[in-house]
């Protein structure tokens, strides 16, 4: 049986957001606006609070690490280095909310998070970040926003309609990605995991190529029953991944998902058909779970448009994206 987030879980989110407004320091830019990096970071904690030490969403998480070994068929899709020869690989699963200490089998800990930091032979890194659902709530940076604020501002005591139900009245895929079951896994190993943002990937002969990633478990998917998942612990998922890493490898297949003509390139909240090719990258392997779990953590930084020559960002919120990690990383360091 598969868990959907209920509507209950959606008013604990609004009653956060409405407390997180009244103890704002400084008032909410209004939607419509175009979007800053700090806004980005500002509307997400409108939603969340500001945790000190804490990422603005995505706050709670495992770091690991492991290799990636490209496949055969990897450089005839881009010159990359990583789809040359096998890399090291730091890894992080998180859970959705920017709240640290969120149970794992709290409706707002999905969708899960699965960042992966490639370390390039010539000392530099190239990210990938994914996440535990196919698709996106917004078409755009800015659109993202707009829904973030819309949160934030619609607390228990907001005038009815709030600004999320007019909102959510006119973006139908944003209301469908907030109500679609959000299943708990049985493990960070056992979920699929996808970019929802399209890449522009060249070969050594200059051959482009545009596609999303997704990343899928060797294991297959396993998730828990409702009733299950009311008895496990708070922590069983950051507990479970790091007993699975220690007793054998855990291994993901990065694959691409092909675009084909007429898809619209610049729009995650689009999710492309299950008929798509899709083309083998290659096997993650995770091997180890970190020493020291909280520094990993604090120091790590995953950017999206961090690229080496071969791949190439396709869709803008990447780069907006990338833009409104580092806000977030500098407020973590304070």
């Amino acid at each position: 049986m598969r868990r959907s987030a209920s509507p209950l879980s959606w008013a604990f989110l609004l009653g956060l957001a409405a407390a997180q407004a009244a103890s704002a320091q400084t008032p909410a830019p209004s939607a419509g606006q175009k979007s800053s990096p700090t806004q980005l970071v500002d509307a997400l904690n409108g939603v969340f609070g500001r945790h000190p030490g804490a990422r603005a969403v995505h706050a709670k998480g495992n770091v690991l690490e492991g290799s990636f070994t490209p496949s055969a068929a990897a450089p005839a899709i881009s010159k990359a280095p990583h789809f040359q020869a096998a890399v090291p690989v730091v890894v992080r699963f998180s859970d959705f909310a920017g709240i640290p200490d969120i149970a794992d089998n709290h409706p707002l800990a999905s969708p899960r998070g699965f960042a992966i930091k490639f370390k390039l032979p010539n000392g530099s890194d190239t990210d990938i970040v994914a996440h535990s659902f196919n698709g996106f709530p917004s078409p755009t940076a800015d659109d993202f926003r707009d829904l973030l604020i819309a949160i934030g501002t619609s607390g228990p005591n907001a005038a009815k309609p709030t600004p999320l139900d007019t909102y959510l009245d006119s973006h139908p895929v944003a209301k469908a990605f907030l109500t679609a079951p959000k299943p708990f896994p049985a493990s960070y190993a056992t979920l699929p995991y996808f970019g929802v943002n399209t890449f522009r990937f060249i070969d050594a002969k200059g051959a482009v190529t545009y596609g999303r990633y997704q990343i899928l478990p060797v294991d297959g998917e396993h998730f828990v029953s409702d009733a299950e998942a009311a008895k496990v612990a708070p922590d069983y998922l950051q507990a479970e991944i790091r007993q699975r890493v220690a007793q054998s490898p855990i291994r993901f297949r990065l694959v691409l998902q092909i675009a084909q003509p007429g898809d619209k390139l610049d729009d995650p909240s689009i999710v492309w058909s299950n008929t798509h090719r899709t083309v083998e990258l290659g096997t993650i392997s995770i091997t180890k779970a970190v020493a020291d779990n909280a520094a990993a953590q604090r120091r790590l930084l995953f950017l999206p448009n961090a690229l080496p020559a071969g791949i190439e960002a396709e869709d803008p919120m990447i780069n907006a994206r990338s833009a409104a990690y580092p806000v977030s990383f500098a407020r973590r360091q304070q």
